[in-house]
């Protein structure tokens, strides 16, 4: 058994920061449990295409610039070599392919154990595994008869394999768009949503929008749950609409269900039916903590800015809106471990 001060469960871009940040605080001997063979969290696995929208100076971790033109807008695999260089420096032990099969708090001490049987031991855990091992599938009536392809935006890679296809992008967020905009141009595609997708600009008035969010302090706590209720809207510098327009992708109203071979439309029309992605994001994926008394009855942590209010020693880095807009972003992550990180060292004395 391996004992430390601070176990971080995750090496994505939430538990790099969490373990950067945390030896001013007192956490002197940090280990990080990384299920993958590298760290870099969901990163590597997204599709080829991903590009952030944020700029490079708003997308780096605490203490550790982004590199090249601060302006511009990385791609995936920028930020997975980002994320690993990041690693390097880090003042922790990270032990990849160790996948946290149960969290426990025994005698004052947490427990952790692998899925391979190893156990350690710290008086605080982080969890910062996020939510993008757990794509969300909505229950559409009629998926199991039909006999095309399904998948999430999790197993997209690029759009060569779709070419000559029909096929459905389900979702209005920024992948939803992205994805939507690069099969145009090989595959006749629809976006289907449940509402008409939202458009933000991504430079107004000549500044990209992070900036304003950090100047206007828009994306602080404060008004978190206001920022929450706002509906979906896809950040854009106008390209990936005139992609959707030039590439003739429409928008049609979510389908009600699927049929052997397609969807049923929501005006009522069938139409046959080759692959449907969809972008319908992910949700909390905390199992190794059940019986821990931190999750709730739907598997959701029950806590208050990241801080487990049920668990002592107990907190969470990375979920959508914990604190703020920028909670689960690059830009957001090492904000919020410093203070989840801050109050669990106060716990301690």
């Amino acid at each position: 058994m391996e004992h430390a001060d601070l176990i971080v469960i995750g090496a994505g871009q939430s538990g790099l920061a969490t373990a950067a940040l945390a030896p001013p605080h007192g956490f002197a001997r940090i280990l990080v449990l990384e299920s993958a063979e590298e760290p870099g969290g969901a990163w590597p696995r997204y599709y080829d295409s991903l590009t952030l929208f944020s700029p490079a100076r708003y997308s780096c971790l605490p203490g550790m610039r982004f590199p090249g033109d601060p302006d511009r807008y990385p791609r995936r695999d920028e930020v997975v070599d980002y994320l690993r260089a990041y690693a390097r420096r880090l003042p922790a032990s990270i032990r990849t392919s160790t996948s946290v099969a149960s969290v426990t708090r025994q005698d004052e001490v947490w427990r952790v154990r692998s899925g391979d049987g190893r156990e350690f031991t710290a008086a605080a855990v982080v969890a910062a595994t996020g939510d993008f091992g757990s794509p969300f599938l909505p229950k559409t009536p009629g998926r199991a008869e039909f006999g095309g392809r399904v998948l999430h935006a999790a197993d997209y890679r690029s759009p060569h394999v779709f070419a000559g296809q029909r096929v459905v992008v389900v979702g209005g967020g920024n992948s939803a768009i992205q994805i939507a905009a690069e099969l145009g141009p090989v595959a006749d595609t629809t976006l289907a949503t449940r509402r008409p997708v939202g458009w933000t600009p991504q430079r107004p008035l000549g500044r990209d929008l992070h900036w304003w969010l950090k100047h206007t302090q828009l994306d602080t706590a404060p008004i978190r749950r206001l920022l929450a209720k706002v509906p979906v809207s896809v950040i854009d510098d106008g390209n990936y609409r005139a992609a959707l327009d030039r590439h003739g992708v429409d928008r049609r109203d979510m389908f009600s269900r699927f049929t052997a071979d397609g969807v049923l439309w929501a005006d009522g029309t069938e139409e046959p039916v080759d692959t449907v992605v969809h972008a319908t994001g992910y949700r909390p994926a905390f199992g190794y903590l059940t019986g821990s008394g931190a999750l709730d009855d739907a598997g959701a942590p029950v806590h208050r800015g990241g801080l487990s209010t049920t668990a002592k020693g107990l907190g969470f880095v990375g979920m959508e809106f914990q604190r703020s807009f920028s909670s689960k972003t690059l830009r957001g992550v090492g904000r919020d471990a410093a203070w989840l990180l801050r109050r669990l060292s106060a716990a301690r004395r």
